[in-house]
């Protein structure tokens, strides 16, 4: 009886045990079913739903950009459009056209990654943000860029004619003629309204010298550097195809014919004093310059020693082509459709523009000007004039393919790059004073 009572046991909770086993077999087929059923029909949708192309064309409202600002239903869609067909054009002046591929490729191809949907590129913790916090928010980039073309620039030009240095402080009107533009247009447009510091940050866009721009920018308007810093380098890029027009509005077929005689040797010595004492006139005169001139002069220094050819080599070669890369993509990151299409970034635009061409302008006019008291043997060709502006070596090059259109025994460039570099100084200087006064 007793043995009977055992076995029905074991066959009972054996029985229990088989039906648990197939209850959770049936579960588990089905819950393996479930799943499967519901991979399959959402596959291709949540797939879909992670695409750039979704973003672009199904926007929504409460989406959040890189920097966690809401975006816009128009920066989302049209705007990304937009702002990659502006890539694209960049990228075809600078291959096509040739128009400063080492600025234009870095910076185009810095706004393609910064439009790109959900990855967030252009973000803190995106590889953009990165190489922008790193080197143009605190201004380092800058003064490595400084570096690199003081260690390229030969003041010679300058020293053997220094009349031409007035053609450099000329040409800084745009500046200050872009300062009163930016208070105007803060008057007048609805939906801008330019305090005085952002308008002496935007001003310096009139210089076309990048550099200097993201460095007052960091200074006066860290808010407005973005937009700022994109202007400033696509006026420099787009210098051959700014200037000659303007150029050829205010001279005369003979004037553009004019040939300079050759200038004087300077010594080794004259070299090596020279950004000495800028820099020393800058320490006593106009301290908040002194970061930028600073660099430019260790620079120039450096070269003219002749006694470290490594580290200028380094400094003309490596440093700043390293840098270039760093900062093109990192202005580029500043492409983005929800910071560039706005209202303000237009203005600064539409700002620089005009600020640019007029500094041009002077330039030619006080060159013009200075014929006028000066012997028949010694003219100025007013074509050097528009190489005032800081763009250098960009702005010299146009001038001597311009002369040359005239009179191909023309040879301008040398001539050219004694304004050009007085112009790298004056704009320096000028950043120091809209510093001084408005810092």
């Amino acid at each position: 009886m007793r043995k009977s009572l055992i076995i029905s046991i074991f066959i009972l909770f054996f029985s229990v045990l088989n039906l648990n086993a197939s209850s959770t077999s049936n579960v588990e087929v089905q819950a393996e079913k479930e799943y499967h059923v519901k991979s399959l029909t959402q596959l291709l949708t949540s797939f879909y739903q992670t695409t750039g192309i979704n973003a672009i064309l199904n926007p929504k409202e409460g989406v959040k950009d890189a920097h966690g600002r809401d975006m816009s239903i128009f920066a989302q869609s049209s705007g990304r459009v937009i702002m990659l067909f502006i890539c694209f054009i960049l990228f075809y002046l600078a291959i096509k056209k040739g128009f400063e591929p080492l600025l234009l490729i870095p910076i185009g191809f810095g706004g393609l990654l910064a439009n790109i949907p959900i990855a967030n590129l252009a973000g803190p913790d995106g590889m953009l943000g990165i190489i922008y916090n790193m080197g143009i928010a605190n201004e380092f980039f800058p003064l490595l860029i400084f570096m690199g073309v003081g260690a390229m620039t030969d003041f010679g030009p300058l020293l053997s004619n220094p009349k031409t240095a007035l053609l450099g402080g000329a040409a800084q009107f745009g500046i200050f003629g872009s300062l009163v533009g930016a208070v105007v247009l803060s008057q007048y447009v609805p939906g801008i309204n330019f305090t005085l510091q952002q308008s002496a940050a935007i001003s310096i866009i009139g210089g076309a010298d990048g550099p200097t721009s993201i460095f007052i920018a960091s200074a006066l308007a860290p808010e407005l550097l973005g937009a700022i810093a994109v202007a400033a380098y696509s006026y420099m890029a787009l210098v051959p195809v700014i200037q000659p027009p303007i150029m050829r509005a205010f001279t005369t077929l003979e004037e553009r014919k004019i040939k300079m005689t050759s200038s004087r040797k300077v010594s080794k010595l004259e070299k090596i004093v020279f950004p000495l004492v800028v820099l020393i006139l800058a320490i006593l005169i106009l301290p908040d310059a002194t970061p930028l001139i600073g660099a430019l002069c260790f620079g120039n220094f450096a070269k003219e020693s002749g006694v470290v050819e490594r580290l200028s080599d380094t400094m003309q070669n490596s440093l700043i082509n390293i840098v270039t890369i760093f900062l093109g993509l990192g202005v580029g990151s500043k492409l983005a459709a929800e910071e560039f299409l706005v209202i303000e970034t237009m203005g600064i635009m539409v700002i620089g523009l005009i600020a640019f061409s007029a500094g041009t302008a002077m330039g030619v006019l006080m060159a013009k000007t200075m014929n006028k008291f000066s012997s028949k043997d010694n003219q100025i060709n007013p074509l050097i004039g528009a190489a005032g502006v800081s763009a250098v070596p960009m702005a010299a090059r146009v001038v001597s393919k311009e002369g040359q259109i005239y009179d191909k025994s023309n040879i301008l460039l040398m001539h050219a790059m004694g304004p050009n570099v007085a112009g790298v100084i004056g704009s320096a200087v000028a950043a120091g004073v809209l510093l001084s006064i408005f810092k």
